[in-house]
């Protein structure tokens, strides 16, 4: 048995709502225990509220702008590559615990591929390829070895009809019980002064199975069960769960952000090209192992990029075959992205402002200087920003509400050397509850293509030592979960820090830290840049 000092238990998507769901049915007693026997509340997340930017700003404790991650994507001038670790720009919790004398073991968390150099050991999550480089090198066979195989992905695409549903759930429990048993088998070894496990089917069954409530039973019972035995054998002084974001019902509308855009003459489209920025092209590489940073279209998406061209979109062909009733056989041989090159799409450097993804929540204004080939100039950018923040204030949808929550200008959420990175105008759907596309479909409005996801309201519970129960506010924020744990481990947390301690534990005061730089020795190499964008659509960002 180990003894884990501070113990983190990352649970992508987790919330109070579907705990409590879950404590009905009696499933995840071990997440109860400490969330009632404890202190918990919910956590606010941060914009936006998705897996790649919420974890860094989780683990760095500032927001998005500090740490330059904003989506799925980064972006050089209109072109686009898949984020990874070398795109967070801040210290992580167990990087500023390292230069303390603590040690940590990490394993799954999100974006944090190639790992840092530091006192323990480093399983990189979502994101990184499928046989991500570890800290210290060959840690990732040794554990394979140790606990009989080890993978960040499902052994299957999604939408592979060769499984069956059953069999997919087998994978979802095995993908979770690796990450137990891994974290058990570090912890074991190395007696880490930290400790960071994150779960990640528990968001990516919602999205596979649109919230199919047996089978989001089947993910946190298994769950439930690694979180479990990790107490039995680390036996931590404390522990803490806090989830990245929340996870609920869209009942509400899809809002096709850039075909509203395109009638107000923002934007300008064009049939045929390398396709929306997305990650959606990467997915099957990562899973294959490859490392692909980027995503270039074969000869069959060139070809119907071509096609496009001359108004044979794939849109258009997969209508008439529908009629026919073929669309199913199409559709079970085209390649895999021939919709993407196929179909028409926002040609961003003739726009004037566009989405560039929906997962971003914003709008991007192709601004002279700044892009490429940027229209518009510097003197008309607060005009033109502000003419666009007041008419998508205004869109409703059919039944006559508000499509946003709030349409506000980039600084309210992001301010930082990074804040460039973010969109122009954020655009907070209205509760959370309206899903936005970017793709040019025609008409503004259509079922939401996703009947769950992601929700403002994530969950922070804390247990044992150094946990005052009657200090736990209503609500906190993303932001807080690093100072917190640096305060519990009585070490002071970075200046740079946009968050607080949460009261439930003693604030022990900031210090400054140097900059961040990033380590030589952790870039990517060459084969790290083959196949990380073919994977990521798969686990639940289809455009």
């Amino acid at each position: 048995m180990s003894n884990v000092d501070v113990l983190l238990i990352g649970i992508d998507a987790g919330c109070l709502p579907v705990f409590e769901r879950l404590y009905e049915d009696d499933v995840i007693p071990n997440i109860r225990s400490i969330c009632e026997d404890g202190a918990s509340a919910p956590l606010e997340s941060q914009m936006p509220p998705w897996t790649p930017s919420a974890w860094p700003s989780l683990y760095t404790g500032v927001n998005p702008g500090k740490h330059g991650v904003c989506g799925f994507v980064a972006y050089d001038g209109y072109d686009f590559h898949v984020v990874s670790g070398n795109d967070v720009e801040e210290h992580s919790i167990w990087s500023l615990l390292d230069k303390h004398g603590k040690s940590s073991v990490v394993v799954n968390v999100p974006v944090t591929h190639p790992p840092n150099e530091i006192d323990g050991a480093v399983i990189p999550g979502f994101i990184g390829p499928e046989n991500p480089r570890c800290y210290p090198d060959g840690l990732l066979d040794e554990v394979r070895e140790e606990i009989g195989g080890y993978r960040v992905y499902p052994n299957y695409s999604r939408g592979d009809t060769r499984f069956s549903d059953a069999e997919k759930m087998d994978e979802y429990t095995n993908l979770v019980r690796m990450r137990g048993e891994a974290f058990r088998y570090l912890a074991d070894k190395h007696s880490p002064d930290f400790g960071f496990v994150q779960f990640q089917k528990t968001d990516t069954v919602f999205h596979e199975f649109d919230g199919d409530w047996d089978k989001v039973k089947t993910v946190y019972e298994e769950t439930d069960r690694q979180v479990g035995e990790i107490l039995d054998e680390c036996d931590p002084n404390t522990v803490l769960i806090a989830s990245d974001h929340g996870m609920g019902p869209y009942d509400k509308y899809e809002f096709r952000v850039n075909e509203f855009l395109r009638d107000e003459g923002y934007v300008k489209a064009r049939k045929g090209g390398k396709g929306m920025p997305s990650w959606n092209p990467i997915q099957e590489e990562l899973r294959e192992g490859k490392d692909t940073k980027t995503w270039e279209p074969n000869t069959f998406e060139r070809l119907a990029a071509k096609m496009a061209e001359f108004g044979f979109t794939a849109h258009r062909i997969r209508t008439g075959l529908e009629k026919v009733g073929l669309a199913e056989i199409a559709k079970q041989y085209a390649p895999k992205n021939v919709a993407r090159t196929g179909n028409e799409q926002v040609d961003f450097p003739k726009s004037t402002a566009y989405m560039r993804a929906r997962t971003e929540l914003g709008v991007r204004i192709n601004l002279r200087g700044r892009e490429p080939e940027g229209i518009v100039p510097p003197d008309k950018y607060d005009e033109v920003r502000d003419e666009l923040i007041e008419k998508l204030s205004a869109v409703e949808t059919p039944d006559g509400e508000p499509i946003f929550g709030e349409v506000a200008p980039r600084e309210k959420y992001f301010h930082g050397k990074n804040a460039d990175n973010a969109p122009d105008i954020v655009t907070i759907p209205n509760e959370m509850g309206q899903f936005l596309s970017a793709q040019l479909l025609g008409d503004y409005f259509a079922p939401p293509t996703e009947p769950w996801n992601h929700k403002l309201e994530g969950v922070v519970a804390a247990k044992g030592q150094g946990i005052d129960r009657d200090g736990m506010p209503t609500k906190a924020h993303l932001f807080d979960v690093a100072p917190t744990i640096m305060s519990i481990f009585g070490i002071p947390y970075s200046d740079r820090m946009d968050g607080s301690v949460i009261p439930f534990a003693e604030d022990i005061g900031a210090q400054s830290y140097p900059e961040y730089e990033e380590d030589d020795d952790v870039s990517m190499n060459s084969e790290d840049e083959a196949g990380v964008e073919e994977r990521l659509a798969d686990l639940g960002y289809m455009q």
